[in-house]
C-alpha cells in the first residue's frame, strides 16, 4: 500500500493543477509530454526542479509547493516504529505530533511573511519618499509655472510622496509667507489630481492634500475658505481606504482642523479633534508630541493650567525620545511658563537655564524676549525686584517693537505689580500715564483697553494695588484668548 501512496512533489502537483482547475491532459499537452508521464509524475519520481517547471506553467511561483510538501507528512505519515519497543508511538500519538508541527510551521511562516511584506513595504515607501525629496529639490527652485508644467509633462512628479512632500513645504512656509504656503498647497493638489493610483488611495491622498489647502487659507486668516476646504478634505478622505494609513496618516488631518478650530476661537471643538489626531496616531513619537504640544495650547487658553501641565507631561517622554530640537524647546518653555504661572518658582528655576541655552542655540529674537520675561517673572517671585524691573522694562519695549500689543500689555502690568510690591507708587503712576498713551494707538480690543485705562486712572490717583493689577492682566488675557487672532 505504501508503494500507491503519492510521492510529497508529486502531492503538490496534483493539489495545485486540481486548484487551477487543469486536467493532466490539459498539462501534458501544455508541456509537450504524454498524458502518462503527467500521472506517473503525480505518483513517484518527480524531482523538485521538475516540479518547478510545471509549477511556472501553471502559473504558480515555486514556493507554492513547500506548505503541500509539509503537509503531506500530516496526511501521509511516515511508517510507525517497531512495535515491539516499549516507547513506540501510537497512531494516534504520532498524529499529534505531526499536526502540532504543521500548526507551528504554519503559523511561524505567516508570521515571517507579514512582517516580510511589512519590511519590503516600509523600503518601498522610504524609496518613493526619497525620491520624492530629489524632485523636490529641482521643483522648488522652479517658478509657479514651470511647477505645473512639470507635473503635467513628466510622470515622475505626478506621485504620491511628491504631493506629501510639497504639503509639508506648505506647511514650514507658513510661518514667514503666507501666500508661498497657499501656492504650495494648491501645487499638492495639482500633482494629487494626476496621481495614478487605485482610486480608493487616490481619494485619500486629494483629501489629504484638501487639508493643506484649509490649513494655507487658516494662516491667511481666511477661515471661511478653511471651513470650506476642510468639507471637501474629509468628504474624500471618507470616500477612500485606510489600507495605507502609514503613507497618509490620518491625525494629521485631525491637527492641522484643531489648528483652525484653536484660531477661530472654538476650544472644546479643538480639543476633541486633538483627542482623535491622539487616538488616530498609535503612539507614533512626533506626532503625539505635536498633537500634545497643540493640548498644551489649547487648555491654556482655556485657563486650565494643571491640564496644560499634565498634557506636558504626556508629552515628555515622546519629545524626548524624539531627536527634534523644535519639539524639546517648545516642550521646556512651556512647561516653564506654566510653572511660573502657578507660582512654582523653584521649579521655574531648575528649567529655566535650559530653556535659555536653547533659545541662544536657535536665535529667535521673540523667543529670546519671551525667555527674558520668565526670567524677569522668576526674579520678581524669588525677591529680587531690580533684577524684576530691569528685564521686564526691556521686554515690554521689545514686545512692542514685536507688535505684540496684548503681551506687552502683560508684561507693563507685571511691571506695575513689581512696584506696587515695593510701594513705589510714583513709578506706578508714571508707568500707567506711558501705558494709557501706547495702548490707546494699538490694536487691541475695547474691552482689554478698558480695563487697561481703568487702572491707568487708579494709578493717577494712587489708588492701584496689585490685586487690581492682577485682575487686569486676567481680563487682558480673557479678552486675547476670545479675540481673533488678527484683533
Amino acid at each position: 500500500m505504501a508503494d500507491e501512496l503519492p510521492s510529497a512533489f508529486g502531492f503538490a502537483l496534483t493539489c495545485l493543477r486540481s486548484a487551477r482547475g487543469w486536467s493532466q491532459t490539459r498539462l501534458a499537452r501544455a508541456v509537450g509530454k504524454a498524458k502518462s508521464l503527467i500521472s506517473r509524475y503525480e505518483r513517484e519520481g518527480l524531482i523538485r526542479e521538475t516540479l518547478d517547471w510545471l509549477l511556472g506553467v501553471l502559473g504558480y511561483p515555486r514556493e507554492a509547493a513547500d506548505p503541500l510538501v509539509f503537509a503531506h507528512r500530516l496526511i501521509y505519515p511516515d511508517p510507525l516504529e517497531d512495535a515491539a519497543s516499549p516507547l513506540a508511538l501510537t497512531p494516534e500519538e504520532q498524529r499529534d505530533i505531526d499536526r502540532a508541527c504543521l500548526a507551528t510551521g504554519l503559523l511561524a511562516a505567516e508570521e515571517m511573511r507579514a512582517e516580510l511584506i511589512r519590511k519590503k513595504k516600509v523600503e518601498k515607501a522610504a524609496a518613493k519618499r526619497q525620491e520624492a525629496e530629489e524632485l523636490w529639490e529641482r521643483l522648488k527652485v522652479a517658478a509657479n509655472d514651470e511647477r505645473r508644467d512639470l507635473v503635467a509633462n513628466f510622470p515622475d512628479f505626478r506621485s504620491w510622496a511628491l504631493a506629501v512632500r510639497v504639503c509639508e513645504a506648505s506647511v514650514r512656509a507658513a510661518a514667514d509667507k503666507p501666500e508661498n504656503a497657499r501656492e504650495l498647497a494648491n501645487l499638492a493638489l495639482f500633482i494629487a489630481e494626476r496621481v495614478a493610483e487605485p482610486e480608493a488611495f487616490r481619494s485619500r491622498l486629494l483629501g489629504y492634500c484638501w487639508a493643506y489647502v484649509a490649513n494655507s487659507h487658516r494662516i491667511s486668516e481666511d477661515y471661511d475658505g478653511a471651513d470650506e476646504a476642510f468639507v471637501q478634505a474629509w468628504e474624500l478622505w471618507r470616500a477612500g481606504s485606510d489600507s495605507n494609513s502609514e503613507l497618509l496618516p490620518e491625525w494629521r488631518l485631525f491637527s492641522l482642523e484643531a489648528s483652525l478650530r484653536l484660531d477661530k476661537r472654538q476650544l472644546p471643538q479643538a480639543l476633541e479633534l486633538l483627542e482623535r489626531a491622539r487616538e488616530a496616531s498609535r503612539d507614533n513619537t512626533i506626532a503625539v508630541s505635536r498633537i500634545l504640544l497643540q493640548k498644551e495650547h489649547v487648555l491654556n487658553l482655556m485657563g486650565n493650567i494643571d491640564g496644560a501641565l499634565a498634557a506636558l507631561a504626556e508629552a515628555a517622554p515622546f519629545v524626548e525620545t524624539s531627536g527634534s530640537s523644535d519639539l524639546l524647546f517648545a516642550l521646556r518653555f512651556n512647561m516653564t511658563e506654566d510653572l511660573c504661572g502657578l507660582e512654582r518658582y523653584t521649579e521655574v528655576a531648575d528649567l529655566l537655564p535650559r530653556v535659555r541655552e536653547a533659545a541662544l542655540e536657535r536665535h529667535n529674537e521673540r523667543e529670546l524676549s519671551r525667555v527674558l520675561w520668565l526670567q524677569a517673572k522668576l526674579d520678581a517671585g524669588q525677591g529680587r525686584l531690580e533684577e524684576a524691573v530691569s528685564g521686564l522694562q526691556l521686554v515690554r519695549r521689545d514686545f512692542l517693537d514685536q507688535e505684540l500689543p496684548y503681551t506687552a500689555a502683560v508684561a507693563s502690568l507685571d511691571l506695575a505689580v513689581v512696584w506696587l510690591r515695593a510701594g513705589r507708587t510714583a513709578e506706578v503712576r508714571e508707568l500707567a500715564a506711558e501705558m494709557g498713551a501706547v495702548f490707546r494707538a494699538k490694536k487691541i480690543r475695547r474691552e482689554a483697553l478698558a480695563a487697561l485705562l481703568l487702572f491707568c486712572e487708579a494709578a493717577k490717583q494712587e489708588t492701584a494695588t496689585v490685586v487690581l493689577a492682577r485682575r487686569t492682566i486676567a481680563e487682558i488675557e480673557r479678552v486675547r484668548r476670545s479675540a481673533s487672532p488678527a484683533a
